[in-house]
């Protein structure tokens, strides 16, 4: 079997496991009322139902589930109308991995939730690892906090610089090419060379893999009509909108030279990664120069200072975005309306502004040190050099004096305080 084969088995299998491809009536019957259950996954009905059967008996339960229900939007669709129905939780286990038994291992990112509607007088209990931490509260994300729920915001909860999501082409893969393509299409037609620009996914910054994209916003229609091949691409985009049942894509049919969304910085941007791997201590970013068109993989902000990257690049932020983001399959998938709008940033002096602008600026200079290297490399756990390490060590320690926190606090304990300023900001 095949790498892929073998990926494409442990896919089919966790999404049996977690309900995926049942008919949706299932959950729009056990959450008749509820808003938003569109974006609960199927383990969820399991907390439901139980909750039902409860009733106000002097019942408890506990279930194993995937932990797509402590993270998220799901966490306040799901768990504070549960709350508000008067069930706690009464002990938890953090996210911890299952291995199933089959032939092909599938690795299931997992929680175990015990929880009642009955008075609980023993002491509430987190596990973590090997670690028992006694908790006065345990909230939706699993933490000894105040029941607080992130949702979705649509401007920062600070005043700070907004993010946005990079252009998308909806384009049928006609509009994007490698390295390879451009350099092959351009020995064929060289006078379209003014058309093609720099391209970056998630994927292709952090890997830092060349792509490029034909971009004729303000094209000289003249200049177009002397290059065919671009035509015929634009021709095919066309077709591809066309073709779609979707009413938006099929108006972006009526301008097939241009991204169905357009996206472009005149200047330097920092781009921040929809998706990172969960193995990296900090999801990596970095600037931008404006000649560069980001996909919609890739949240931007223009204009930002290094106190800006200073913060992002945290381990406070960080660990708020662990806490409170959405994941694809374990990995972290950043969102502004939920991640980045809804951060309490620090209110600090103009002596912590400093520091932090000249902690984020070490981090870009260490960066540096290694030009061979792109951001995967540099931020792998085992081939993180030695020099980023400290840049990124005391960018951390000037981050955390800006709020007041502990350098000995542990991340939970992190994400409480950081809980406890969002609520006050509200």
């Amino acid at each position: 079997m095949t790498d892929a084969e073998q990926r494409e088995a442990a896919r089919q299998f966790v999404n049996r496991w977690m309900g995926k491809g049942k008919e949706d009536e299932d959950v729009e019957k056990i959450f008749e009322g509820w808003k938003s259950i569109g974006n609960l996954d199927y383990v969820s009905c399991w907390y439901k139902k139980a909750a039902d059967y409860m009733g106000n008996y002097n019942i408890r339960a506990a279930l194993v589930s995937t932990n797509s229900i402590t993270q998220g939007e799901s966490v306040s669709i799901l768990w504070k109308p549960l709350f508000e129905s008067g069930v706690h939780i009464d002990f938890a286990y953090r996210t911890f991995i299952w291995d199933s038994e089959a032939s092909i291992k599938a690795h299931v990112h997992c929680v175990i939730v015990g929880f009642s509607r009955a008075v609980n007088n023993k002491q509430k209990i987190i596990y973590s690892g090997e670690n028992a931490i006694p908790a006065n509260n345990i909230n939706g994300y699993l933490l000894d906090a105040e029941n607080i729920f992130i949702e979705k915001r649509m401007k920062p909860l600070c005043n700070v610089p907004e993010i946005a999501l990079g252009g998308q082409a909806i384009d049928g893969g006609f509009l994007i090419l490698t390295e390879e393509e451009k350099e092959e299409f351009l020995e064929k037609e060289p006078q379209a060379s003014p058309f093609f620009r720099h391209y970056m996914m998630g994927k292709d910054f952090i890997d830092r893999k060349p792509r490029y994209c034909i971009w004729l916003v303000g094209a000289d229609p003249g200049l177009l009509k002397k290059c065919p091949m671009i035509l015929e691409r634009v021709n095919k985009v066309r077709e591809f909108r066309l073709s779609s049942t979707r009413a938006n894509t099929k108006k972006a049919a009526e301008n097939p030279t241009l991204f169905a969304s357009i996206l472009e910085h005149k200047n330097q941007y920092i781009a921040i990664p929809k998706v990172s791997s969960q193995n990296r201590r900090y999801i990596p970013m970095d600037y931008l120069d404006g000649e560069i068109i980001p996909g919609d993989k890739l949240f931007t902000m223009p204009n930002a200072s290094f106190y800006e990257f200073g913060v992002l690049m945290s381990n406070v932020h960080m660990a708020w975005m662990r806490a409170v983001c959405g994941r694809l399959k374990s990995d972290y998938s950043y969102s502004n309306t939920i991640v980045y709008n809804n951060f309490p940033w620090p209110v600090v002096t103009e002596k912590n502004r400093e520091q932090i602008e000249k902690s984020a600026q070490e981090i870009l200079k260490a960066r540096t040190l290694y030009p061979n290297s792109n951001l995967a490399a540099l931020y792998d756990p085992l081939t993180m050099p030695a020099e980023l390490r400290r840049a990124h060590t005391a960018n951390d320690k000037a981050v955390m004096a800006a709020y007041g926190f502990s350098t000995k606090m542990t991340e939970a304990d992190c994400v409480g305080e950081l809980m406890k300023l969002y609520q006050k900001m509200q």
